[in-house]
């Protein structure tokens, strides 16, 4: 009897279990499945032998369907979107890093092993369970029926039905039918480019001579830019860029991702096409469509890649049409990590002073990015005087070099929250004191987010927009800008225009060419 119970606990959990985040709640699993009645009245309507083949398989699927809203609950919670059966799965690996990093590497082999017995158990468990219930609703046939009934009129009365488990298979089957679509629609987009064929003398005119920098801060959303400490270093920031002379002009792009896939968002900004999954994102690579990387190059700038997130070979890196491209080993960094990630921001762009713009007499574009602010937030570096960052070693002596990182879960979320508006706030300082450091009359630089950060900072129902700001001493590269609508300082109006990130690419093209 007790076995019997514990089954029908089991089945239940898997029928109730919700896939979206934030309806995990003990409320969640006081209702009645839809899908519990009919299968009960079935398994009543079938012969013995029947019966249990139909329990067995009807349970494994369950169990099956149980992996894949586990599934939906981690990406839904970082992501804010259910797992793609079809596209999601090269995902897991980014995952596995981060909690090898945040965690440890034993904590990430276990995660993994948990995911593994998991995928591997749970169809096993609950087909058992269907079938020890299969043979208790054949052995007691009339008590079977007056539960159903009874339950029936429950869920119509109270009322407490639901169906959800029948709403997340159409979900997903939609979802999957929707991505073999997307296909041949992405191959019809790629055909499209407006700047594809212009000659290199025709590009980017109004930039000639001047280094141009696109610098991606990691998790930089509008969740920041309404946080009242980053919004009081980004006044600050104005102020002070101000005082050096330079003018900055402010708006939001609707980022393709958020929480996480920094990768879709650089491809989408740099390739101006909507790059909002695996799929899309691969067959761009595979192409030969121009980046904004590769205009620059074709105009006769030197374009790199500066990507102290890249720890692994990165072969997709050729379509991004760099000259050079700087991943984590070859920035030479010699401290310690902090969180996530890999080195400092400030090392970072003082790597890139000396490496490029102080080392070169051509003109320099370069794609930054910047990761200090990258989940859990902490712990964070301090700031150093620029000539005193040499090879990195020096960020060692910080005591935060020494704290290992914590995972956002499981924290206080206001904690995480104010972990990540510190992270924002030191990016900003960072950018800006580089700027007043060794910027000068020839030097652009574009800053923007990625996406936003996860749901514990956010909130459910935030939107995907992130700032991006021109800065510039020369008074007329942000004053292009002003067509745009686009605000005044580093910190866009809550009104300020928000347009698709896939739509700059051919905005800066046509404004500075």
């Amino acid at each position: 009897m007790a076995r019997t119970a514990l089954s029908a606990l089991l089945v239940l959990f898997a029928l109730l279990l919700p896939a979206d985040f934030d309806e995990l709640a003990p409320s969640a699993f006081l209702r009645v499945p839809v899908e519990a009645l009919v299968g009960v009245v079935v398994l009543v309507a079938l012969p013995a032998r029947r019966r249990r083949a139909v329990a067995a398989v009807g349970g494994a699927l369950l169990g099956l369907l149980l992996v894949v809203k586990v599934l939906d609950i981690g990406f839904d919670s970082v992501l804010y979107r259910p797992f793609d059966l079809v596209l999601d799965w090269p995902l897991l690996t980014p995952a596995v890093d981060y909690v090898a990093v945040t965690a440890g590497r034993a904590a990430a082999v276990g995660a993994v092993a948990l995911v593994v017995a998991l995928a591997v158990a749970a169809p096993v468990l609950v087909a058992r369970s269907a079938v020890r219930l299969g043979g208790a609703v054949g052995a007691h046939r009339a008590a079977a029926v007056r539960v159903v009934a009874l339950a029936a009129v429950c869920a119509v009365v109270l009322p407490v039905a639901t169906h959800g488990t029948t709403d997340l298979v159409e979900d997903h089957a939609r979802a999957v039918r929707a991505g073999l679509d997307d296909r041949s629609a992405f191959a019809a987009e790629s055909a499209v480019d407006a700047f594809g064929d212009v000659p290199g003398d025709r590009l980017l005119t109004s930039l000639r001579d001047k280094d141009v920098l696109v610098v991606f801060v990691e998790s930089y959303g509008r969740d920041a830019v309404e946080d009242p400490g980053v919004a009081a270093a980004l006044e600050d920031g104005t102020r002070r860029l101000a005082g050096s002379g330079y003018a900055s002009r402010s708006a939001f792009l609707t980022s393709p991702t958020a929480g996480g896939g920094s990768w879709l968002a650089q491809a989408t900004l740099l390739s101006g096409l909507w790059v909002d999954n695996q799929q899309r994102y691969r067959t761009l690579v595979a192409g030969d469509r121009l980046t904004l990387g590769g205009a620059f190059r074709r105009a006769g700038w030197r374009s790199v890649g500066v990507m102290p997130g890249i720890t692994q070979a990165w072969p997709e890196g050729l379509f991004f049409d760099y000259d050079r491209i700087y991943a984590a080993a070859d920035l030479g960094y010699r401290g310690p990590r902090f969180g996530y990630a890999t080195m400092p921001d400030q090392y970072v762009l003082a790597e890139l002073e000396r490496a490029e713009r102080g080392a070169r007499d051509e003109p320099v574009m370069a794609v930054v990015t910047l990761l200090s602010s990258h989940a859990p937030w902490t712990p964070l570096p301090e700031a150093l005087p620029w000539d005193g960052v040499g090879d990195g070693a020096v960020f060692g002596e910080m005591l935060s070099g020494a704290v290992p990182p914590e995972s956002i879960f499981g924290r206080d979320p206001v904690e995480v929250r104010a972990d990540y508006g510190r992270s924002i706030e030191y990016s900003i300082d960072t950018i800006v004191s580089y700027l007043e450091t060794y910027g000068d009359d020839d030097l652009v630089v574009v800053v923007l987010g990625d996406h936003q950060p996860a749901q514990m900072v956010t909130g459910e129902g935030a939107s995907r927009d992130v700032p991006v700001t021109v800065v510039s001493r020369d008074r007329s590269v942000p004053g292009r800008a002003e067509p745009w609508g686009w605000t005044e300082g580093l910190a866009p109006a809550g009104d300020a225009p928000v347009r698709p990130m896939s739509a700059f690419r051919d905005q800066f093209l046509g404004a500075f060419s």
